[in-house]
């Protein structure tokens, strides 16, 4: 997956780069082309000027000689005029015979039309032509023909259309840099998202992308973030779910494992009595597994008014074999206490825990004590065991160091417990006492 997104991190900055020069070739096509076509009508028009600017200047100067009937002299180009040098000057008669200059020796169709038109002009083989009459008041005394080789014009064009190329060549190398540039801005961002994304398939789910300030760029980057926090979130609902099976389920199934053994070192025992008891332990097995499912999915049972009687009835079922097999007493009391509203899965995860540690960690009696505390229902969990001193318990999540926390943890109880509205916490390191503190309903006064 990280290879396909590097290997699309190149395709997206060589499709930037290709497309960038792609849009500048476009660009310069687009303009160029009916430039081209202005520049050679421009140096068409250029020329054509030239050549009637000598033309006119000859006119003025053979008016007089032909129209007194002698032969004219032509002037030389000045030295300063080099771009009018090249041009080839004649001088016709009105019958058409050339008189002077350097043209063809009969008269051509551009001498002949220039005897209706006050300019002629064209091309003819390889010359730009141009012709104009020499008039004397009303009368034609003469044509005066100017031309220059068509290869003249021709590689002005030739080169001004050079340069436009060079000029077009620097642009579109300007603009493939600056697309590498841009390519590579915008390239490295997503190279930075597919680090991280590496880092997420390898299991670092704090990982968090970096923003850049591309808003599409940084929208994935977001969700990027969104995935990698409920991919951890999901991933440690599994893990405390593993643990809280692994843990809360032994108990369940000890006493269960207990009744039937029990049962068949008694073989004159009714086996009803024992499957029903069976049955009843299956129950609480199966109670829990729904508990450690909806603590899996981060649900909430609803809160109701809560039945200590029931409730300590399954504590007593669940723990007295337990306890009694290892030579231990357990007592409950204040069945009769405030009423307290919570959800009753969350109440037995919590006792479920304090009395696992209290049975693994601690000694002697184990006491359940359920008692007014004011405006809250307190619920003692204590053993006869003692804590270290400057031990917390909510740090280490057991009773001793050596010794790894059981089913959701006293962290996580006390999580639980404050998120029913109430609190948990140590009452007496010696003897060991935790106290469930849940909000007490008082009955309203009549």
């Amino acid at each position: 997956m990280i290879l396909v997104l590097f290997g699309h991190t190149r395709s997206v900055r060589r499709r930037i780069v290709t497309l960038t020069v792609l849009a500048a070739v476009l660009a310069i096509s687009l303009f160029g082309a009916p430039l081209a076509i202005a520049v050679a009508r421009f140096h068409e028009g250029n020329s054509t000027h030239d050549l009637e600017r000598v033309a006119d200047t000859v006119v003025l100067a053979v008016t007089g000689d032909l129209a007194n009937g002698r032969l004219p002299e032509l002037r030389p180009a000045k030295p300063d005029e080099d771009r009018i040098r090249g041009i080839r000057v004649a001088v016709y008669t009105p019958t058409g015979r050339l008189l002077l200059g350097d043209g063809p020796a009969a008269e051509d169709r551009f001498v002949r039309e220039a005897h209706y038109t006050d300019m002629s002009t064209g091309t003819r083989d390889d010359e730009v032509v141009l012709a104009v009459p020499v008039l004397s008041g009303p009368s034609l005394v003469g044509v005066v023909r100017a031309a220059h080789p068509r290869s003249e014009l021709d590689d002005r064009i030739r080169l001004t259309w050079l340069k436009m190329a060079g000029l077009a060549v620097i642009a579109i190398g300007a603009s493939w840099l600056i697309a590498r540039r841009i390519a590579t801005r915008l390239a490295r961002p997503l190279e930075d998202l597919a680090g991280t994304a590496e880092r997420l398939g390898e299991g670092d789910f704090t990982v968090r992308a970096g923003r850049t300030g591309v808003r599409e760029i940084d929208q994935v980057a977001e969700a990027l973030d969104v995935t990698s926090e409920r991919i951890g979130e999901t991933l440690e609902r599994e893990r405390t779910f593993s643990s809280d099976a692994s843990h809360q389920l032994r108990t369940p199934l000890t006493g269960l494992r207990l009744q039937l053994e029990a049962a068949l070192e008694s073989p004159d025992r009714d086996p009803y009595v024992t499957i029903r008891d069976g049955i009843v332990s299956a129950d609480r097995l199966e109670r829990t597994i729904d508990d450690l499912l909806a603590l899996a999915k981060q649900t909430r049972a609803p809160r109701a008014l809560l039945d200590l009687g029931k409730l300590f009835e399954e504590v007593r079922q669940t723990w007295h074999g337990l306890l009694a097999g290892r030579g231990r007493a357990l007592r409950i009391s204040g069945r009769e206490a405030l009423p307290a509203r919570a959800a009753d899965a969350a109440v037995r995860q919590v006792l479920a825990v304090l009395l696992d540690n209290a049975a693994t960690h601690g000694r002697g009696t184990v006491t359940v004590l359920a008692r007014d505390a004011g405006d809250a229902l307190a619920i003692d969990v204590s053993d006869e065991g003692a804590l270290a001193d400057g031990h917390d318990p909510f740090v280490t999540e057991d009773r001793t160091e050596e010794h790894e926390g059981h089913g959701i943890g006293l962290r996580l109880a006390r999580s639980l417990s404050e998120a029913e509205g109430g609190r948990l916490r140590l009452t007496s390191p010696s003897p060991t006492t935790f106290t469930l503190l849940l909000p007490a309903e008082r009955p309203s006064p009549r």
